[in-house]
């Protein structure tokens, strides 16, 4: 993994916790930042993406769930946090960054899920993702 790759991929991390940290425990925009900063190797991501993207999920999280609501086949609330967070993190790049490809975005919260989540978590979100793929990335995914 080049360095720029992998500082974005520390970015996603960092924002993957962030939007955890707000579910389990509540804490708002700014106190998930204080936190993420005091971290050992935050230097080391992607800052700009990390905020953009922690700031652009929490913002929209509503639209992102309606987005991921119709591929799931049980109530949101029954996903554990870790992969409710990274699905959110998915639907908010499928959704707000186009110059991302769809593929990098469903392998890195793939990746994200088998880190931070269950067993078998990342089956459950990379099948979401693909779902979601298909809606919200018509135009790329249709090649296929």
């Amino acid at each position: 993994m080049s360095s720029s790759n992998s500082a974005r991929h520390r970015a996603r991390e960092f924002a993957v916790q962030g939007l955890y940290q707000r579910q389990v425990g509540g804490q708002d925009e700014a106190a998930i930042q204080v936190q993420a900063e005091s971290v050992a190797g935050f230097h080391k991501a992607d800052n700009e993406l990390y905020l953009r993207l922690l700031h652009e999920t929490l913002a929209q999280a509503e639209t992102l769930q309606a987005d991921i609501t119709p591929h799931i086949a049980r109530p949101w609330n029954e996903i554990s946090p870790i992969e409710r967070s990274v699905l959110l993190l998915g639907a908010c790049e499928f959704r707000f960054h186009p110059e991302t490809p769809y593929r990098v975005i469903i392998n890195e919260c793939v990746e994200l899920t088998k880190t931070f989540g269950g067993t078998d978590g990342h089956k459950f979100v990379n099948g979401v993702l693909d779902k979601m793929a298909a809606v919200l990335r018509t135009v790329e995914v249709q090649p296929r």
